[in-house]
Order: structure tokens, then sequence, then C-alpha cells
């Protein structure tokens, strides 16, 4: 006898429920903020309204608060009483006074340090160059602006002179503020190579020449940053992170 067919209905499986957008961390929305300043879809002077990004992000407002908060620790970020968090917008004009102050600062330095620099020095010095390059490689934007930055504050150390390496650490942190709110989007903030050709100069004990390419090496970082762009305050946050 042919087998019997059964006839009767599979079970019916209850209707899915659309997936809830995973929570944002604290440290993720400090990164996709950053990142997108870094990649300049928010420029210096956009306002950052905490009740738009606690909806972009599905969290609440508390949480992007304290995003914000860590943001204007480093001073990527500024907060206003009454008015609320915008992106920091160093003028124009402090921006080239810092480049003006660091020139003023650093030539000496590195002719300083060509005059005394032994091997660890230099070895330090080329380790850290090593590092650099790691991170252009991996096209981490935000490391190389620090890493570069490291670059000037070891030789300020170096060098010997403490109040002169505190003052650099300071212009330094401004500079790297400066460099991510401008620099323009195609253009390296630092010649690749810029810093090898200063260490060969220090190495080789030629200070004229290390204190000249210190001056044309922040010329070029200064001509590398979009100091003219316009600031504009209406940005689509939804679009930004959509």
């Amino acid at each position: 006898m042919p087998a019997k067919r059964d006839t009767r209905s599979a079970p019916s499986r209850p209707p899915s429920r659309p997936k809830k957008p995973p929570v944002a961390t604290v440290d993720a929305i400090v990164q996709r903020v950053l990142g997108a300043i870094l990649s300049h879809q928010l420029p210096p002077g956009t306002q950052l309204v905490e009740e738009r990004l606690a909806a972009v992000f599905h969290v609440s407002r508390t949480k992007v608060r304290q995003a914000l908060a860590r943001l204007a620790y480093d001073g990527i970020v500024t907060v206003f009483p009454n008015r609320g968090a915008f992106v920091s917008s160093p003028t124009i004009d402090e921006a080239r006074a810092l480049f003006e102050a660091r020139r003023v600062i650093e030539p000496p330095l590195a002719r300083k340090l060509a005059a005394s620099a032994g091997k660890a020095d230099i070895e330090r010095l080329r380790a850290h160059v090593r590092l650099e390059t790691r991170a252009r490689v991996a096209q981490d934007k935000r490391g190389i602006i620090g890493l570069s930055g490291q670059f000037h504050e070891i030789i300020a150390e170096m060098a010997g002179n403490p109040y002169l390496a505190r003052t650099l650490r300071e212009l330094e942190s401004l500079t790297r503020l400066v460099i991510i709110l401008y620099d323009a989007p195609h253009a390296p903030s630092c010649n690749y190579d810029e810093h090898s050709g200063l260490i060969d100069a220090i190495a080789s004990r030629d200070g004229d020449r290390a204190a000249a390419l210190m001056v044309e090496h922040l010329d070029h970082v200064e001509a590398s940053l979009d100091l003219e762009q316009g600031t504009s305050l209406e940005i689509d946050l939804e679009a930004v992170f959509a």
C-alpha cells in the first residue's frame, strides 16, 4: 500500500520581531564623532546637539553628554553654558600664531640636540619614526597626528631644557587640535620623510642644517592646513552618522 501523506500543516512560526539597533557605548560615540571631525564631515563651529545625537545613536542624552565631555577634555569640543557643545574652532590668527611660536622655539632645540645627541638618542628617534611609518601604512590618521607630535616632544626633551620642553608640549597639544580641525583632506600633515631628514642632520652633528630643516618642516605642516575654509554651522547630523 502506498504510504499516506502527512497532510498536517507545519506549526506556524511566530512573526519575527524587528531587531533593535545595537546600543552604542560612550567610547563608540567618542570614536564616531572624532572620526567625523577627522574626515571633515563636522567642520569647526558645528553644533553637536545632544538630543539629535542621542536619537542617532539610540542612547540616552546622558551617554551623549559623557562622550562630549571626553572630547571637551581633549579640547576637540567646546561646551558653552546655556548654548551647548560645538566642534572647537580656534581662529585662523591663533593657528598662525601657534606656528610662529614653534618656529621661534624648535630650531634652536634641534641645533642644541645636534651638538649633544648620542647613539641611544638617535636610535630612539629612528624607532619612533618606524612607529609613524606603521601608522601611515595602516592609514591611522589619529595615530599619525599623535606620533608626529610626540616626535617633536622627544627632540625637546632630549635637548635638555625642561622649560622649553614644557612649553613645546603645550604648543604641540594645541597644534594637534588645529591639525585635526583644519588639515586639508588630501594633504599630509607631515611630509613622509622629513622627520628622517631631521634625524640624519642631528646624527651628523650638523646643527645649522637641523635648525633649517626644522623651520622648513614646520612651514610645510602649516602649509598643509586649510586655514581659509569657512565655518559651517548647519550640519545634518543624521546624515553624517547614517
